[in-house]
């Protein structure tokens, strides 16, 4: 039985004020509903997409869907006037065989893999299924008047969400008979098989508090926060056989591949078949913030292998103290490697990449998020790359290049341990598991992601960690 999702993004969006449908506001680089296509076009277990648009807006998602790749779509369809006819045309469009269906509000942008899951596995035992999270407030029922009328019992009540699923057989026929009906009303289809089908069980999938739905304008500015301060979760990784296959043959060059992250991705895509160019200032005199040294590899490598499939920088500084103190050559030192690098390397390599459809990968730290003392320099550079990759990611999507940038917890490198020495082996992400997930992200086929690898929950992991991350 195919697994099909339904990305319905009919709506307008009056809540939020603005002349375009809310859908297609950016944050984070892309339109709201680019970062839900996406998420929905790279999970393994949605076989198809059909996307329901505002009328008179498909050919913005026709060239979203052309320019971004995403080879799971198969229809585009104009939305109709309510939710309740928007789900409708959908399922008329999905033919007479019983598959999966998967409902999911556009504007719920940061949805993950796991309750899209969780969705389709419930599936295998039930007919519909919701999303819902417990209710951190108290729920009050008010009457007419404007006083409370009920108050029920908190423990009993969610919140629900997207995506809701079911059986293609059974939401046809929950509005089959919510057509007989003249009052039938509904603001999400659960409400159908609840209210038209009430003898069919529907299970509920917890889902997550960032699953949140961008309806008011301050909910643009919350989400286009939580795509800062939580990234996106590492991509899965493949198997040793998937991996050689998506590597071997291809050409990677690595900036900062003498020690560290750097020498442990240029070792392990090596160790898959990848022709591995190398460039560092103690092995090859190379200085990233020198543009005729960026050009250079960039020769050099296209001599030696023909191409350049994927670019790496990890090349980076470290300099502690207080900005007053801070010399005019630390200033301009730092900046220079920090940002002025990934601005030279991204330019340098930009025809490069664009003639494979490659892939470019920046390096950030959690003190991006949030500028911390006797850090300045290091803080506001990466910031800096995390606003360059979205916006790279962006510029280049039509190029179909992918732009994405990995914000490690504490790792365990020479860098680090200069700055600041010796530390619990046990409290430090291994420079060899962070390797791992880079070539996952260079390989995979998302762009424009802040990809967070760190022990815990990157929420938990932002309250309890204070110094710096790199």
């Amino acid at each position: 039985m195919r697994n099909v999702a339904v990305l319905l993004a009919g709506g307008v969006g009056v809540r939020v004020g603005l002349d375009v449908p809310k859908q297609l506001i950016k944050i984070a680089g892309h339109p709201i509903m680019e970062h839900t296509l996406a998420i929905l076009d790279r999970h393994p277990d949605v076989d198809e997409i059909v996307v329901m648009m505002a009328p008179g807006h498909l050919d913005a998602v026709h060239a979203m869907v052309r320019d971004g790749g995403y080879s799971k779509v198969t229809s585009i369809l104009e939305g109709a006037g309510t939710r309740n006819d928007t789900t409708l045309a959908a399922l008329a469009a999905l033919g007479d065989e019983d598959c999966k269906v998967l409902l999911h509000d556009a504007v719920r942008p940061l949805v993950s893999a796991r309750i899209i899951t969780d969705c389709f596995t419930a599936l295998d035992t039930h007919d519909a299924v919701d999303v819902a999270i417990p209710s951190a407030d108290t729920i009050i029922e008010v009457g007419p008047d404007n006083t409370i009328r009920d108050i029920p019992p908190r423990s009993n009540l969610r919140r629900g969400q997207t995506p809701q699923a079911f059986k293609l057989a059974t939401i046809r026929e929950a509005y089959r008979h919510a057509g007989e009906d003249p009052n039938f009303e509904a603001t999400d289809d659960c409400t159908v098989v609840l209210r038209y089908l009430p003898d069919v069980p529907i299970w509920v999938v917890p889902g997550d508090e960032r699953n949140m739905k961008v309806t008011e304008p301050i909910d643009i500015y919350i989400a286009d926060k939580l795509f800062q301060l939580t990234g996106n979760d590492a991509p899965a990784m493949r198997s040793d056989e998937a991996m050689r296959a998506a590597l071997d043959g291809k050409t990677m060059v690595v900036f900062g591949g003498s020690y560290g992250i750097g020498a442990d991705i240029a070792e392990l895509a090596a160790s898959y078949g990848a022709n591995v160019a190398s460039y560092s200032r103690s092995t090859t005199q190379t200085h990233v913030q020198r543009r005729e040294d960026i050009g250079a590899a960039a020769r050099d490598a296209v001599e030696r292998f023909g191409s350049v499939d994927f670019v790496v920088n990890t090349a980076g500084v470290l300099p502690r103290g207080t900005l007053v103190e801070a010399s005019d050559e630390t200033i301009y030192s730092a900046t220079d490697i920090n940002y002025i690098a990934p601005i030279l390397i991204a330019q340098e390599f930009h025809p490069l990449l664009r003639a494979t459809q490659g892939s470019l990968l920046l390096f950030t730290s959690s003190s991006y998020t949030r500028g911390r003392s006797g850090y300045s320099l290091y803080s506001s550079a990466k910031a800096a790359t995390v606003n360059l990759t979205q916006a790279l990611a962006d510029e280049w999507a039509a190029d179909r290049i992918r732009v994405n940038c990995i914000n490690p917890e504490r790792t365990g490198t020479p860098m680090r341990t200069k700055a600041f020495g010796d530390e619990p082996a046990g409290s430090l992400l291994e420079s060899t598991a962070v390797a791992k997930a880079s070539l996952e992200a260079l390989v995979s086929g998302g762009t424009g992601h802040v990809i967070d690898l760190r022990r815990l929950d990157p929420l938990e992991s932002l309250r309890l960690t204070d110094d710096i991350e790199a």
